[in-house]
């Protein structure tokens, strides 16, 4: 097996030093340089780019600049889903984004990671485990979403959140590590003021 079909495998993986592909790496940084510098209103162009970079992209998503990552074809967005500003995607496994995300300034999503011990570190061992991320999930500015990690449907991510573990569907959780603090319910529906757009009102 080669390193580019086990880092498309749905799988942890652990590697011994740090050859992995490259080129595929190099497609995608100049990919997102480009992104980064298409003005927003060139939607078409913008569209085209992601369609390039990313493994599964249905031209509905948006990403507001910088976005950053490793190689793009390990990201998969499963309907819409809003990326905002200075968003970072380690995507050595597969990274899953449900439809109907929405993810915060400065979010990073991180499926590498590296062994405790400085030794195999400096060796050059990595570590890698897919992460999904269900639908209708919002992860708040400043989060960390770690390696191998599944945040189910419908929760909320806290702002400042490092989520080293799962967490499960219709939660609110919030913090460093990331915990649940409540479910979801119906006293947490907001009601938004109706504008009067006739001017005989004003």
């Amino acid at each position: 097996m080669t390193y580019l079909e086990m880092m498309k495998q749905d799988k942890p993986y652990c590697c011994s030093d740090f050859n992995l592909p490259h080129d595929e790496q190099i497609i995608a940084k100049n990919l997102c340089f480009e992104l980064n510098n298409t003005p927003i209103e060139k939607e078409e162009k913008r569209k085209e780019i992601l369609s390039k970079l990313l493994g599964t992209f249905d031209g509905n998503s948006i990403i507001n600049p910088v976005f950053s990552c490793d190689y793009g074809f390990n990201i998969h967005l499963h309907g819409y889903v809003f990326i905002n500003h200075n968003c970072t995607i380690l995507d050595t496994s597969p990274v899953h984004i449900g439809g109907n995300c929405f993810i915060a300034p400065n979010v990073c999503i991180s499926a590498a990671s590296h062994p405790i011990i400085a030794e195999q570190r400096n060796n050059g061992i990595l570590i890698s485990k897919p992460i999904h991320i269900e639908d209708d999930v919002w992860i708040g500015a400043n989060s960390t979403i770690c390696a191998g990690v599944t945040i189910g449907k419908g929760s909320v991510i806290g702002a400042g959140s490092v989520v080293v573990k799962d967490i499960p569907a219709g939660v609110v959780a919030v913090g460093n590590p990331c915990r649940v603090m409540r479910k979801i319910t119906e006293a947490d529906k907001v009601v938004p003021v109706e504008l009067d757009d006739n001017p005989e009102n004003e």
